[in-house]
């Protein structure tokens, strides 16, 4: 095997190309917020129930987990310069697509291809992190590229508002859709502005080591450490996609906020989750220039956001306030600095197996988690109320946390880059 040699490149083009990392996952999180941000209006335009809406929740996380499959492995082999616009390229156009659909069948099928082509923006993500940065700063750079999601997040539904809210037309969500899918366009420009060959080493397999090539999976499965990340990767996805995706259905069908003010009041909730991703990993890597220790640092910012995320049991007992909402928001920044934490611990497991080993988590973690939104909209059909659901899903976390320090065995070593 050898690697393509990369050139030197200063310490403010990598801190550029995190940035760059960072606007990707806001985009990404752009397409993907659009449908939740003005979910109650799609869906009663086209007739559905909550199950229905649960299960276009349910489709794009299939497609997500397929994708990941797909592309991480891709991401091992193919350099990240050509993938990563390619991916966002795909769902870019998906996310247009989606907002000239009419009806539960073909957004369905867009939601679907929609996941597949977001999935890629991680193993890419994480494996230019992994050339790019040190052991001792990827979780900064980790938490600043997560936090993506919450600009994403924070942005969209002020797009909504703008264009939206107030406005009772049949279709009026759909420009939307199309303007925030062709952003994509000026980022893919960007990207290939800024990177050259040879500036991301990608392995080149032989031929005549294709049987080989999979050895990768008995490197992985064999390892203690990786069954500790499979109940990590669920119980982050289950907290996380449950909110997002029920997030102002919660407000505006559980506490009766209207249109514009749960569109406000989403934003405000994911700048809250963007300052918990950065205060996660700053947290990290203080901890870690004091203790010396980056492994056991994650562990106790992880532990931490754990004991918050519980606190969804007090927020399914709350009524429409300013207490609910700041409820909401300390969950969510704790829900959202979880992620860095898990990014690098994956990024431990195998240094040369990145992509693959993110893209199989991933997968792992949407397969089990997905089908809990078409079933979260079951219970809430069932019980007329949110509440439940919202009350339990706080826990999960602490079930990660426990196989953590059951079944990792921390290797020093891992952390030398």
């Amino acid at each position: 095997m050898n690697r393509e040699a990369s050139p030197p490149r200063s310490t403010h083009w990598k801190w550029w190309i995190t940035a760059l990392l960072l606007l990707a996952t806001t985009l990404n999180y752009m397409d993907r917020q659009t449908l939740a941000s003005v979910a109650k209006r799609i869906t009663d335009e086209f007739h559905l129930n909550q199950e229905q809406y649960g299960d276009i929740e349910f489709a794009f996380g299939w497609g997500f987990a397929a994708g990941s499959l797909v592309l991480g492995i891709l991401a091992d082999v193919i350099s990240v310069r050509w993938l990563y616009p390619l991916v966002l390229l795909g769902w870019s156009a998906t996310g247009f697509l989606s907002g000239m659909t009419h009806g539960y069948l073909p957004m369905l099928a867009c939601r679907g291809l929609l996941g597949f082509f977001e999935s890629g923006q991680w193993p890419c993500a994480l494996r230019t992190t992994q050339a790019l940065l040190s052991g001792g700063q990827r979780s900064l750079g980790n938490s600043v590229l997560q936090s993506g999601a919450s600009l994403g997040a924070i942005f969209t539904p002020l797009i909504l508002r703008f264009m939206v809210a107030g406005n009772p037309a049949v279709g009026a969500w759909r420009p939307a859709f199309m303007m925030i899918g062709a952003l994509g366009l000026v980022w893919i420009v960007a990207w290939l502005a800024s990177v050259r060959h040879g500036d991301f080493a990608v392995v080149q397999v032989k031929t005549s080591d294709a049987p080989s090539a999979f050895a990768w999976w008995r490197e992985i499965y064999r390892d203690r450490r990786f069954w500790a990340l499979v109940v990590m990767v669920i119980a982050i996805n289950i907290i996380w996609h449950i909110i997002r995706a029920w997030l102002t259905k919660f407000l505006q069908q559980g506490r009766h906020y209207s249109e514009a003010d749960a569109l406000l009041i989403s934003s405000g909730f994911y700048i809250a989750t963007d300052i918990g991703c950065l205060l996660s990993g700053a947290a990290a890597l203080w901890l870690t220039r004091r203790r010396g220790d980056s492994h056991r640092a994650r562990l106790w910012v992880f532990g931490v956001c754990s004991a918050i995320t519980a606190l969804t049991s007090v927020t399914g007992l709350l009524s429409k306030g300013t207490l609910l909402l700041l409820m909401l928001y300390v969950v969510g920044a704790a829900a959202l600095g979880l992620f860095p934490c898990y990014y690098s611990f994956t990024q431990e497991l195998s240094a040369r197996h990145v992509g693959k080993a993110t893209g199989l988590l991933s997968a792992i973690g949407w397969l089990v988690a997905s089908p809990l939104q078409k079933y979260f909209g079951r219970l809430v059909d069932q019980t007329h109320s949110f509440d439940l659901g919202i009350s339990l899903i706080g826990w999960v976390p602490c079930v990660a946390l426990a196989a953590m320090l059951i079944f990792w065995r921390h290797n020093p070593e891992n952390e030398s880059r």
